[in-house]
């Protein structure tokens, strides 16, 4: 009988610092934009892409394909493509977050792809930070000069269209945390 409660005195502890853990990943995640220029590992890139692969899904259609860009070129020339992307401060990587409009749902539907990335790059921003690593989600999709321009410059098929980027770097500043929550954007049952 004291085992068992020692057990269930353990997962509840367990279960508790899962909690917080999770919520101070969260509530303490920043963009960064400045990089000390070291690479990051294959290992800190496949967790991240698999945080971003667990994210939810309309459907359970995934609708998502990844770029992982790591070449100086590419990663230059989506830099001055794109220049609010801090590509150029040190980044060592950046994710090219696409919608794959083979595997998006059809008709009404379809657009809910934009969704199902965002979720999975939210998913891999918040990794990022867990390992320690500074990230920010660069906008691209739905100003088609910008679609262009990534899909041209990774070389993505028609069907494939990129909606954002994902920068990733060994972080060299400490933005400060920002408490975005606001009571006067909650309403309950009806506006």
């Amino acid at each position: 009988m004291m085992a068992l409660t020692a057990t269930a005195c353990c997962k509840q502890a367990d279960t508790q610092s899962r909690q917080e853990a999770a919520l101070e990943v969260i509530n303490t995640r920043v963009s960064v934009r400045q990089f000390t220029g070291d690479k990051l590992t294959e290992a800190q890139i496949e967790t991240i892409l698999r945080a971003g692969m667990s994210a939810p899904t309309a459907v359970n259609k995934q609708p998502w394909a990844f770029v992982v860009v790591d070449e100086q070129e590419v990663l230059d020339r989506l830099n001055e493509a794109l220049p609010s992307s801090r590509i150029g401060n040190g980044a060592s990587h950046a994710i090219v977050v696409c919608g794959d409009m083979q595997k998006a749902l059809e008709g009404e539907a379809q657009g809910y792809w934009v969704e199902d990335t965002s979720a999975a790059t939210e998913n891999m921003l918040l990794a990022a930070h867990a390992l320690g690593l500074g990230s920010l989600w660069v906008g691209v999709y739905p100003i088609m000069e910008k679609v262009n321009a990534v899909s041209q410059i990774i070389g993505s098929p028609e069907h494939i269209v990129p909606m954002c980027l994902v920068v990733l770097g060994v972080p060299n500043e400490q933005p400060a945390v920002k408490d975005k929550f606001k009571a006067e954007n909650i309403h309950f049952n009806r506006w």
